[in-house]
């Protein structure tokens, strides 16, 4: 089991009762920039949808994010009918999935033929600067390392998972973006005001010393500054399946291709060994 889901639950309890709205800002702004792209995929497809579903570790917050969905909670077991839905979104909570693979295989029943499903998550880029610190600090002052921040998966691994469950035409993508704190308070701040602190289940339950975080504080400076600040990566993966239906668009065989490529880019194509050829004359 990877996720304590006690200590996620209390944790996001607890950011549900310190912050406002997602869209206001502040701590939440990775989850109100997926909020934007997500409407913008949704314009992409072109496409109305009548009975949508969305699940989300925050039902109360984000309950608006799909008009007229339903909203569900990420427990193990999704509150999802069988074939009910035309649109179902996995909204920036397949991190802390125990089974990411079944959260997916869940999804997919739930979509009528032809129905979509859209995921998003922090992705394993997230917080490298983070695990690099607090790991040479607890090895310092602990003399060893603990489970502290939760594992990521990598946008390749992820797009797997979605012809494992049974998804047609999938398609994974990442947007990364930096972030620049102050401090590195700052930072430790955001991710308890929205609920994703550790809450892995092998974490060691006894408070941490205190010269642990002071420690990793000065590693993490010195190592990721930015300016006067430091620099944090939040990376989030878009995943994006369909339920197969018959007369679905299906992908071309590896090598059918009618036309080649140098062809269509209008150039020569050069084989390996081929000897370089000089370079245009500019003309005036």
């Amino acid at each position: 089991m990877l996720t304590d889901r006690a200590a996620l639950e209390a944790h996001r309890v607890r950011a549900l009762g310190r912050m406002g709205r997602p869209g206001d800002g502040g701590a939440w702004f990775a989850h109100s920039d997926a909020v934007d792209e997500l409407h913008e995929r949704l314009k992409d497809v072109n496409r109305t949808f009548t009975a949508p579903a969305i699940v989300t570790g925050f039902p109360a917050l984000f309950g608006s994010l799909v008009p007229g969905a339903r909203v569900v909670a990420d427990t193990d077991v999704l509150a999802l009918e069988p074939g009910a839905h035309d649109l179902v979104v996995h909204f920036m909570c397949l991190h802390w999935a125990d089974d990411p693979v079944g959260q997916l295989v869940q999804c997919r029943r739930a979509l009528r033929p032809d129905g979509l499903l859209l995921a998003c998550c922090f992705g394993g880029e997230s917080l490298g600067e983070l695990r690099a610190a607090m790991a040479q600090a607890e090895i310092e002052v602990a003399g060893g390392l603990s489970p502290r921040v939760a594992p990521m998966g990598e946008v390749r691994d992820l797009g797997a998972l979605l012809g494992r469950a049974g998804l047609a035409l999938p398609v994974a993508d990442v947007d990364t973006r930096t972030v620049r704190y102050g401090a590195f308070e700052g930072l430790v701040r955001d991710l308890r005001e929205t609920g994703e602190t550790n809450a892995l289940a092998a974490r060691h339950r006894a408070a941490p010393p205190r010269a642990l975080f002071a420690r990793a504080a000065d590693i993490y400076r010195e190592a990721f500054p930015d300016g006067d600040g430091l620099r944090a990566t939040v990376q989030t993966v878009w995943l994006a399946g369909w339920a197969p239906a018959e007369g679905q668009q299906k992908p071309l065989r590896p090598g059918s291709a009618a036309m080649r490529l140098a062809d269509a880019l209008g150039t020569e194509e050069m084989r390996p060994g081929d000897p370089a050829r000089p370079a245009a004359k500019e003309t005036e």
